[in-house]
């Protein structure tokens, strides 16, 4: 996606993410758009050496680089400035609450280059900002689903149209869980093998229920009710139930789903009336918890299965005899 500078200044973070970012000067360049998710500290173009610099970045001056301003105009040398603005930077960060020297501020109004400031100390800021650039150039997609937290877990429920994906949603957020996206989930890989997803668009917090129509849930269930983004750890698939259907009884057959090159578990659920979808979803995201911690059921189950067979000195029984 294309990130401005002003998109930076403008962008909602949490409390202990916040960037803390005011323009100080070169307004006219808040319009530049930022193209790399890393930062750049140009302390070797500052004295003078450009070869591989890495102008495609935001540029952050820490302690250091502005003091190295400093005793550059009481020395009179601009040349590595002017040189330095001539260069399609996105823009200048300067952390510490620092104020570059007026060298700097009068060749960066010229240049129409924006110069921000935040008062976080320099690794703060590079921590945070990181994370940010992150999340925003990570690579997305969009899938057709309901996302919904389930017990801290947060579970996609794919499945054809008209099978119940929403209805069961609403009854999970009746039973206490937190909804995420309804009909188009919005997927980014972040942190490399990480699925975060979230609302695509306006309707992330409106539901269509065939026979009601478009529903607020906010405003039904409270804010209490709706998160802006979770991460995917478990597939829930519904589809109508077959009586020919291949279903797994026992849980040893492992599927997972696909999105941006990076594998999660699925289930697959079959839908018909008298089956409490809410709750097959519930107690698969209580299990995909224990997998987490290092159980399987199915595996204490196979051992149970030895011991008894192993009591009554008989051959051992395989769970598929069983």
């Amino acid at each position: 996606m294309a990130l401005t500078v002003l998109d930076l200044l403008k962008l909602d973070f949490k409390e202990q993410e916040a960037l803390d970012l005011v323009c100080i000067g070169g307004r006219a360049g808040l319009t530049a758009e930022i193209l790399a998710p890393e930062l750049n500290r140009p302390g070797l173009a500052l004295g003078g050496f450009f070869e591989n610099f890495a102008h495609q970045r935001i540029q952050l001056f820490g302690r250091g680089e502005t003091a190295y301003l400093r005793k550059m105009q009481d020395e009179g040398e601009t040349d590595a400035l002017v040189r330095y603005f001539s260069f399609p930077i996105p823009c200048t960060v300067v952390t510490h609450d620092q104020t570059p020297t007026d060298t700097f501020m009068q060749l960066a109004e010229e240049a129409g280059h924006a110069v921000l400031r935040t008062d976080l100390g320099t690794s703060d800021f590079i921590n945070r900002v990181v994370r940010t650039l992150a999340v925003v150039f990570a690579p997305t997609e969009k899938a057709h689903g309901v996302m919904v937290e389930v017990f801290g877990l947060g579970v996609l429920i794919q499945g054809p149209s008209g099978v119940g994906k929403s209805e069961a949603a609403l009854a999970l957020i009746e039973r206490g869980h937190r909804i995420v996206a309804d009909d188009l989930v919005e997927i980014r890989r972040v942190s490399g093998n990480v699925l975060n997803g979230r609302g695509a668009g306006a309707s992330s917090f409106h539901m269509e229920v065939r026979g009601l129509g478009i529903i607020n849930i906010t405003h039904l269930f409270g804010a209490g009710a709706v998160l802006g983004n979770k991460n995917i750890q478990l597939v829930c698939h519904l589809e109508e139930w077959e009586a020919t259907g291949d279903y797994d009884r026992l849980g040893d057959e492992e599927g997972t789903a696909e999105f941006l090159g990076v594998h999660v578990p699925e289930i697959l659920i079959p839908v018909r009336p008298g089956r409490n979808i809410d709750i097959l979803i519930e107690t698969a995201a209580r299990n995909e918890r224990l997998k987490h911690m290092g159980y399987s059921a199915t595996e204490d189950f196979k051992r149970d299965l030895w011991a008894w067979s192993a009591s009554r000195q008989q051959q051992p029984v395989t769970i598929e005899e069983w």
